[in-house]
């Protein structure tokens, strides 16, 4: 099945040499120039993959991406300015999946969205028992790619449930963001990613653990982050 991706970006030289390049590589992409008109095209046509620039006229990707967050249920990569810490962590703290920086090879861009599209939910065969994991009263499904509290479903973005899914796999265990960034994103810990802890303070605010004193994803300063066997109850 061909991937559609909408690509909203204001600069038309950029975006016409990256959807050329996309489409060579047998994927369909639409352009949208706007991000005042882009929150309805994303709605409306769910593609599996929103590429979002963060200066846009009209309304910037940070508004667009949270206003579509909850009903849509592809794939966010923002594109931020190089070396812009505060707009990559905002872009995931919006819900963004991931982000990149620009300008970016074109090589680089491909290799980040096929990983990111492997993530993407498939219904071509039937969940096993190692695809779901229980813990008093939360469960988890990799099949589905639903996490369920105490009867309750939490909305999860795909690098959310990637993230989660990791480190309930090796409950018990710290892992470290170095292990998180090459397990997840196919890159080492450089000391200033914040991706991360981003995600994991997102994750904490769903799944009701005190930020202040987390018991569910605990912080082992020094060392990573710990998923909790119980708690859950």
């Amino acid at each position: 099945m061909t991937i559609r991706i909408l690509l909203v970006e204001d600069d038309e030289r950029l975006a016409e040499l990256t959807a050329e390049y996309l489409t060579k590589n047998d994927m369909q992409v639409t352009i949208e120039p706007r991000g005042d008109t882009a929150e309805a095209r994303i709605l409306a046509e769910q593609p599996d993959l929103v590429m979002l620039d963060v200066m846009l006229p009209g309304k910037d990707g940070f508004e667009v991406c949270r206003a579509v967050r909850t009903n849509y249920r592809g794939v966010i990569l923002m594109l931020t300015a190089r070396d812009e810490d505060f707009d990559q962590i905002l872009g995931l703290e919006m819900g963004a999946d991931d982000y990149i920086a620009k300008p970016v090879q074109p090589r680089v861009l491909l290799a980040r969205i096929k990983a990111l599209l492997r993530r993407l939910p498939t219904s071509d065969s039937p969940a096993s028992e190692s695809e779901k994991m229980v813990f008093g009263q939360f469960n988890i499904s990799q099949s589905t790619r639903t996490a369920v509290l105490s009867g309750e479903s939490i909305d999860l973005t795909t690098a959310e449930f990637d993230l989660l899914w990791l480190l309930a796999s090796h409950a018990g265990n710290v892992l470290s963001r170095d292990d998180l960034l090459q397990e997840l994103r196919g890159i080492g810990f450089d000391g200033l990613d914040r991706s991360i802890d981003a995600r994991i303070s997102r994750l904490r605010k769903k799944l009701n653990d005190d930020p202040e004193n987390p018991t569910r994803i605990k912080t082992v300063r020094g060392k990573g982050y710990l998923f909790s066997k119980h708690d859950w109850n």
